[in-house]
């Protein structure tokens, strides 16, 4: 209270209600790999600095457009037009193509982590990618990491930086990783399946998915401007670049172009199922599980996956880690098919939603409550936090992201002497608040039981 020394009129505003829990967002992936250019708006480099971008747009403004490789068109006289082959490049950069299928498919905001530049000769490094995660260690942010081009490194870099991006989000505890199985592009044996979930450890796996296999996009492979990087090739002669034949051989130019239309790249999944969680955070919840949602821009998967292959996949016996999977379905397109975490046979952590869920909780009430630091540790400061949580809480359960029929079922929050507290705790300084919460879980196999019944009239 105020010590009053001078006869006059006093105000006093008395705070009677609790602080509130402001929300942290939780659809912000950070993504890591190579960029044709990283420059600010006054052309300062941006290179290993996370940057905040709102639209794919802004991406390519900041870090240009995407890589070209030489792309050969053999081209064969077939009556009065051409038959066209294509031999599709191997696209190494990835980075542009994963932003916009994240864009493409709901995605917001993200941050962008340029760890190098296009090289002539095509590589993806280790040590390159390590430095651009260590860098999103240090931005609060980002609650997602996508790491498209680890699929381009060798089988053991690419478990070194996956075992790297499951590592911090246990450590920050704020994050989650979005992992594309390696050699996804291809059917795998279930040995093949086997060896790869070796590679990922068993530290942290409640922290990360995994996703197989790679889709096939809508985007085209990209052409320079100038058209150079485009080889055509007429009945086996001598190749030339496709802009010199715009003039020459319109016939020619026109069919190599209509035929490169037909091309599309090939993509792990990472990005676009980053856009699915965002864009399932946004009109669902956290809470709802970003799965049976169909992929935009996508023509469909790599491998087509039935029941019995997804089995093996869905739920592992061996080494409890979950694949989910990317699956075809006729007239619904390519679907997300799978909502499990790296922890498949983990009762609390197995679905994705749930763990992202606490994610956003933990970190909400974490920041939220700093202002009780240093407050006295009493029954006053006590009431203030229960009321604070508990607020947030019962909202949340209104939104359905809590089970139970009151919110005595969905949640308890305890913060008192002799519950959560004894004597030794208040000499020390520490303040103990428990917190449960029953999150709602999907409903992952739908059984629907069918028998007769004996006719009664």
């Amino acid at each position: 209270m105020a010590t009053y020394r001078t006869p006059d009129v006093y105000i006093e505003e008395i705070p009677v209600f609790p602080p509130s829990v402001a929300e942290v967002e939780t659809a912000i992936p950070a993504f890591i790999g190579y960029t044709r250019q990283a420059l600010d708006d006054a052309g300062r480099s941006l290179a290993n600095v996370p940057t905040k971008i709102y639209s794919f747009a802004q991406y390519e403004q900041h870090f240009g457009g995407p890589a070209t490789p030489a792309i050969a068109v053999a081209l064969t006289t077939d009556g009065a037009g051409f038959r066209a082959l294509v031999t599709p490049p191997t696209v190494t950069y990835l980075m542009h193509h994963a932003v916009k299928m994240f864009f493409d498919n709901g995605g917001g905001k993200c941050y962008i982590v340029a760890v190098g530049g296009y090289a002539a000769v095509a590589a993806v490094l280790l040590t390159e990618l390590q430095a651009g995660l260590a860098a999103v260690a240090l931005e609060d942010e980002p609650t997602l990491l996508v790491a498209p081009e680890a699929v381009r490194l060798n089988s053991g870099d690419y478990g070194t930086l996956s075992v790297a991006m499951l590592a911090q989000c246990g450590l920050l505890k704020d994050r989650f990783a979005i992992i594309d199985l390696h050699n996804g592009g291809i059917e795998q044996s279930s040995a093949e399946v086997l060896a790869t979930r070796g590679l990922l450890g068993n530290n942290n796996l409640k922290y990360g998915a995994v996703y197989y296999p790679f889709i096939r996009s809508g985007i085209n492979h990209a052409v320079m401007a100038d058209e150079t990087n485009v080889d055509v090739s007429i009945d086996a002669g001598a190749a030339a670049d496709l802009g010199t034949l715009r003039v020459p051989n319109t016939a020619a130019y026109n069919a190599a172009k209509a035929a490169l239309r037909d091309h599309y790249v090939v993509l792990p999944p990472s990005g676009a199922v980053a856009g699915v969680y965002a864009a399932t955070d946004t009109n669902r919840g956290v809470w709802k599980a970003p799965a049976n949602v169909s992929l935009a821009n996508t023509i469909g998967p790599m491998v087509k996956l039935d029941n019995a292959r997804q089995d093996e996949l869905n739920v592992d016996s061996t080494t409890g880690k979950s694949v989910n999977a990317i699956r075809a379905f006729a007239g619904k397109g390519t679907l997300v098919w799978g909502a499990r975490t790296l922890a498949g046979n983990d009762n609390e952590w197995r679905f994705v939603p749930v763990r992202r869920f606490f994610n956003m909780v933990e970190e909400s009430v974490k920041k939220s409550t700093y202002w009780a630091v240093f407050e006295p540790n009493d029954a006053n400061t006590w009431v203030k936090v229960r009321g604070m949580i508990e607020n947030y809480l019962t909202q949340k359960w209104r939104e359905g992201a809590l089970a139970g029929a009151t919110t005595k079922d969905a949640f308890f929050v305890r913060c008192s002497l002799g519950t959560t507290m004894n004597a030794q705790d208040i000499l020390e300084g520490r303040m103990n608040v428990e917190i449960g919460m029953a999150a709602v879980r999907p409903a992952e196999f739908i059984i629907l039981k069918f028998s007769h019944k004996l006719q009664t009239s």
